[in-house]
């Protein structure tokens, strides 16, 4: 039985032009499945990131899906290879909010788990920027943990990454691994996000597969990108440039146990 398993992180730019954002995210998916990939992680909004109103358009029902779904789905049937959407705009009753979802494809094309993203991103920073996640989304309030080939990941959405509880919780039920695609703000992102997302995978002893958003999308809408694979020590094992591609890299069982065999912290938890 092998005891690893190559996985890829995404980096792309979308914008409000859903045919070309799904072309793109596609392709480099296959692209990372013919390197080796047997699960590939597409970054948040990866169909569409652009006005406020444009998401009401797209969003879909889940599991049963529409366009979106449906293209995706397609491929991981064709490549025999697992997929999650890190960031897909699903309908709620209300039409003028959608919940942003983490979906896990099985390799079969079904739709093996649905993660709603809990923490919003209500934010005004320094740089002039201010968005409001929580005005046209809904937020979920369930934690998921899937099981793919290589064992549990642990799906989580972008802000979700500063809120380690949630990834603790994760742990406990059994993650090894955790999905973190995210549309990082550039002012946010060149300070924050290699701390955290290190961060999350030395406390959790966990693999971290980041897919991510980079560059401008429109108006003042930027992203910091760096996608990224690290494992449970907190050694990036792979990183995106600029521009878009992916990161590639294996989650080894081997190195998993070492770690959590050498430096038991996750069994010295007292609180």
């Amino acid at each position: 039985m092998t005891t690893k398993h190559k996985v890829a992180a995404v980096q792309m730019t979308s914008t409000d032009d859903v045919e070309k954002n799904l072309t793109v995210a596609l392709q480099l998916a296959n692209d990372a499945i013919s390197d080796g990939a047997q699960l590939v992680v597409l970054p948040e909004c990866f169909a569409y990131l652009g006005p406020e109103d444009g998401k009401f358009k797209i969003a879909e029902s889940l599991p049963e899906g529409g366009p979106i779904l449906a293209r995706c789905q397609k491929l991981a049937v064709e490549r025999k290879a697992e997929l999650v959407l890190g960031g897909f705009y699903e309908k709620t009753p209300d039409p003028r909010r959608v919940r942003n979802a983490c979906v896990h494809i099985a390799a079969d094309g079904s739709v093996r788990a649905v993660y709603r993203k809990i923490h919003l991103f209500d934010v005004d920073l320094p740089d002039g920027t201010v968005l409001k996640e929580s005005t046209g989304v809904e937020p979920g309030t369930e934690l998921v943990v899937t099981d793919t080939v290589f064992g549990k990941l642990g799906l989580s959405v972008c802000y979700d990454l500063r809120f380690p509880e949630l990834y603790r919780k994760l742990v406990d039920q059994g993650a090894i691994a955790l999905a973190i695609p995210s549309a990082f703000t550039l002012t946010t992102g060149k300070d924050h996000w290699h701390v955290l997302l290190r961060a999350r995978a030395i406390e959790s002893q966990c693999y971290v597969i980041a897919a991510a958003q980079t560059g401008r999308h429109f108006g003042t809408r930027v992203s910091y990108g760096h996608a990224l694979i690290c494992d449970p020590w907190g050694t990036v094992l792979a990183e995106c440039g600029e521009g878009e591609g992916y990161a590639l890299a294996s989650i080894d069982h081997a190195v998993l146990t070492r770690i959590r065999t050498s430096l038991p912290s996750l069994k010295h938890r007292r609180l």
